[in-house]
């Protein structure tokens, strides 16, 4: 017959089976000490409550008392453990007010966060989602966008989480160690798959990506973060590039997507790089991607040459041109909104919204 057993919340010392046993036995703590080699105090604080009992007591016990050692042992495992779970509980609900500053309740429409019955527990599931003991812990684990987001209209807390969300998802993508000239010879490929849609593009994109050793993964925005994408190396020979998809524009993605594979190919393996929804001062790498992105997407020479034959932009003329460049025509008319050879109303219905990212943010 199975034998249930019951768990409790409240830390019960050994010591008081202890203290009852020798009662029983007609023994005073001091002739059980006498007995067992030991001094009379340490008996004393065992059935206080103050004192372990070791391997070598419970041995001792199971001499003169004739109760397992291993009884002794795992109730002094479970009292240690429950004294744990209650000073760690306290803990964290001191910590609850530190949980307001995550986007807790837009993790767990996500689906990254359980849902949870109270503010403890919302605390732990921070602490298991982000693989910490603490979450003061998290500035240190996730530092880069604390860092970032000093200078950046982000919530450092929901940039953490979802920056974390993109390494915990690449963590499951196979990848080749990295090949830069792979990744390069590749980028023709990429820029004809601008014309697909995401259910054909999507997997392609990821697959031959991780042939070149880059670990793809789209994530909904997280409401405050502000960032289209970012670019990181997880391992020695396996970067991340994670997109937001924010906006939904596929000239957007596209450009974020080539924007990072520029600082993949370009720059180095030590920093974090994120692509801001907000503007505002860019250092050199930053205009190196951008221009990048541009040149892979619709080559310098070629784009100098439209604008010189085709003076006035008509969809038609625009459609002709990115046929010729192998991209999508929203390519182009995304590029010239942004030269302002094109206001930004303009040709937008050759622009392409990608709906599938809108229900992955319902």
């Amino acid at each position: 017959m199975a034998t249930e057993q019951i768990l409790s919340d409240l830390p019960i010392p050994p010591g008081e089976l202890l203290a009852e046993t020798i009662e029983a036995a007609s023994l005073s703590q001091a002739e059980l000490a006498r007995r067992m080699g030991r001094p009379a105090q340490a008996i004393n604080e065992i059935v206080r409550g103050t004192k372990e009992i070791t391997a070598e007591t419970a041995i001792q016990l199971e001499r003169v008392l004739g109760i397992p050692a291993h009884i002794w042992l795992g109730l002094e495992a479970e009292f240690q453990h429950t004294k744990a779970r209650r000073e760690d509980r306290r803990r964290l609900q001191a910590e609850a007010k530190l949980a307001d500053r995550f986007p807790c309740r837009a993790m767990r429409r996500l689906g990254w966060l359980k849902k949870t019955k109270d503010r403890v527990s919302e605390v732990e599931a921070l602490l298991d989602f982000f693989g910490v003991g603490t979450l003061g812990a998290i500035a240190d684990a996730e530092g880069a966008a604390y860092r970032l987001s000093r200078s950046r209209p982000a919530q450092p807390e929901a940039l953490a989480a979802w920056l974390r969300k993109g390494a915990l998802e690449a963590q499951r993508v196979k990848t080749e160690p990295f090949n830069e000239q792979r990744l390069t010879d590749l980028l023709p490929e990429l820029r004809s798959l601008t014309r697909a849609g995401p259910d054909v593009f999507e997997p392609t994109v990821k697959r031959e990506l991780a042939a070149c050793g880059v670990a793809l993964v789209l994530l909904p925005h997280l409401p405050k973060t502000r960032a289209h994408g970012a670019m990181r190396w997880i391992a020695p020979e396996k970067v991340l590039v994670q997109l937001s998809l924010r906006g939904k524009w596929a000239d957007i993605f596209w450009f974020t997507l080539f924007h990072e594979l520029g600082h993949v190919l370009r720059h180095g393996r030590r920093d974090v790089f994120i692509e801001w929804l907000a503007g505002g001062d860019q250092d050199d790498r930053e205009r190196e991607a951008d221009a990048f992105a541009a040149d892979a997407l619709i080559p310098q020479p070629a784009y100098d040459a439209f604008l010189r034959r085709c003076p006035v932009l008509a969809a038609a003329a625009v459609v002709t041109f990115a046929d010729q460049q192998s991209v999508a025509p929203g390519i182009v008319v995304g590029r010239l909104q942004h030269d302002r050879k094109l206001d930004h109303s303009d040709l937008n219905r050759l622009r392409v919204r990608y709906e599938w990212v809108a229900k992955a943010e319902k």
